[in-house]
């Protein structure tokens, strides 16, 4: 219950056609306090003079963003002599003018928008904006994979074998390393996932049962095999009819210095000879593309290739 009292002070703050005016133009959406002196023209005084008594009364609440403060109306008894009002007072001139100036507020907002991105649009690409990052838009894409049984091929730092078990039903991890794996468990077992399945073996071998996988995938990982047809035949093996193989590679390079530096055996393949070398394998519906250009020298160009078993 309101009370006496408050019914008086209630009364009394929708007694003047300013405050009645701001309340109107409240019930159509939250506003800063600079749009409410904008729009029906008021002084920045005014304007507080009126939010603090319609606060006071419990019309009004606010939110502070930053620097600035942001006006809407306040659930609660009070509201309902609000919209009283507002019903019988829908057609006045001020309304509809003030509705008008809140209108070109909206189009001026717009319109500033579009002007901020036709400017940057040339090299909004080399801007740093928060929350860009290719981990991030990589989880948000794989939550559309299908729920299936994975197998994550030569797993380096085991971060997209991570990814790919928030969308799996099931992923096999396979590297050669003790510790990779040991490192992968550690860090699954952090962050509760326990739909990893850890398997220590050869790429070009794999210790998996024929058609036993849904979609293999090998990062980074046949630039490290001696012989990387080998792998993508038994990619291939450990895919049930219809199944995927996602490969992710480097463009042919000059870099000498990976072999001894990075164990790579070669240095990157040319689109055509991975294509090729997935074709020899038994896949179809082969595409091969670039993906991306590492910014810095050496400046590595990303292969993606995607296949299916028949």
């Amino acid at each position: 219950m309101i009370g006496i009292t408050g019914t008086t002070r209630l009364l009394k703050a929708l007694g003047d056609e300013n405050r009645i005016r701001l309340l109107s133009l409240l019930a159509q959406e939250e506003l800063s306090g600079t749009d409410l002196m904008e729009i029906p023209n008021m002084g920045q005084s005014r304007v507080s003079t009126h939010l603090a008594l319609l606060k006071e009364v419990g019309l009004v609440q606010d939110r502070r963003a930053g620097r600035r403060s942001f006006y809407s109306i306040a659930p609660g008894p009070a509201s309902g002599f609000w919209e009283q009002v507002q019903a019988e007072n829908r057609s006045a001139p001020e309304f509809a003018a003030d509705t008008a100036g809140l209108e070109a507020l909206r189009e001026r907002r717009k319109i500033e928008k579009r002007a901020y991105f036709d400017r940057v649009a040339a090299s909004f690409g080399d801007e740093l904006l928060p929350g860009r990052t290719w981990e991030g838009l990589a989880r948000a894409i794989l939550q559309l994979a299908p729920r299936a049984r994975y197998a994550d091929l030569g797993i380096g730092d085991g971060l997209l074998t991570l990814m790919l078990a928030e969308a799996a039903s099931q992923v096999t991890a396979v590297d050669l390393s003790t510790e990779m794996l040991a490192q992968l468990e550690t860090r699954a077992r952090a962050k509760g996932i326990d739909n990893i399945e850890l398997v220590e073996g050869d790429i070009e071998d794999l210790p998996l049962p024929d058609e036993s996988h849904d979609v293999v995938v090998a990062s980074q990982a046949l630039h490290h095999a001696s012989a990387p047809a080998r792998c993508l035949t038994e990619a291939r093996r450990i895919l049930v009819p219809g199944g995927r193989l996602l490969v992710i590679e480097l463009l042919a390079h000059t870099e000498e210095w990976v072999r001894d530096k990075l164990q790579h055996v070669h240095l990157g393949f040319t689109e055509q000879g991975l294509g090729e070398l997935l074709t020899e394998a038994g896949f179809e519906r082969v595409r091969v593309f670039r993906a991306a250009r590492d910014p810095q020298p050496p400046h590595f160009m990303t292969l993606v290739a995607t296949a299916s078993r028949a």
